[in-house]
């Protein structure tokens, strides 16, 4: 009898790791970024950046991202893209969503927050991965000065490429500055299963 129970125990503490895990797993979306230097695939964070996440997830798959360019590289700072096509044309995007910066999650290396205007509540299809910990981007109040950047991911494969992005030459493109003078493409972007 005490085999059996024991035999049950382990079963049950079995099962409820493996459900566990596996909501861990269907909790946490992660999407792979096939671009023209490398694969980079990132997790999501919907439980602190929910609007952010699934904001992002529309996007993937509706396509969009698919033929966008990583527009914007700073060494030692970090790497924008999502917005512009190959020709450097700005597509048109959702309505913006409500800024998420004060979730907790930082602007540390690796991690993928939401790119903005000025208008703390103007993020769309643009997001940025952070070359370095960025403290001065984390929210510090609900002010001009302290909004901060929606972190809602982070890169867990790839930042090896991601690296290799900021060593590309840059240069100014149609007004805009720190423009990789060959563009790296994000050639398709998908849920990983």
């Amino acid at each position: 009898m005490r085999k059996l129970l024991l035999s049950m125990l382990f079963l049950f503490t079995t099962t409820t790791a493996f459900a566990t895990e596996n909501k861990m797993t269907q909790t946490h979306p992660k999407v792979k970024l096939t671009t023209s230097m490398g694969d980079i695939t990132i997790q999501l964070n919907p439980e602190k950046a929910p609007i952010s996440s699934a904001n992002f997830l529309t996007y993937v798959k509706e396509g969009f991202y698919n033929g966008t360019i990583f527009h914007r590289i700073i060494k030692d700072f970090m790497a924008q893209g999502g917005g512009f096509d190959t020709d450097f044309k700005q597509k048109d995007v959702h309505a913006p969503i409500e800024n998420e910066a004060d979730n907790g999650l930082k602007n540390t290396r690796g991690t993928i927050a939401m790119a903005r205007t000025n208008v703390p509540n103007s993020a769309t299809a643009q997001f940025f991965i952070n070359y370095k910990d960025n403290g001065f981007l984390n929210h510090t109040g609900k002010n001009a000065n302290g909004w901060g950047y929606a972190v809602f991911a982070e890169v867990i494969e790839g930042m090896d490429v991601v690296d290799k992005m900021a060593a590309e030459p840059t240069s100014t493109r149609n007004g805009n500055q720190d423009v990789p003078k060959t563009n790296i493409v994000i050639e398709k972007a998908e849920i990983l299963e």
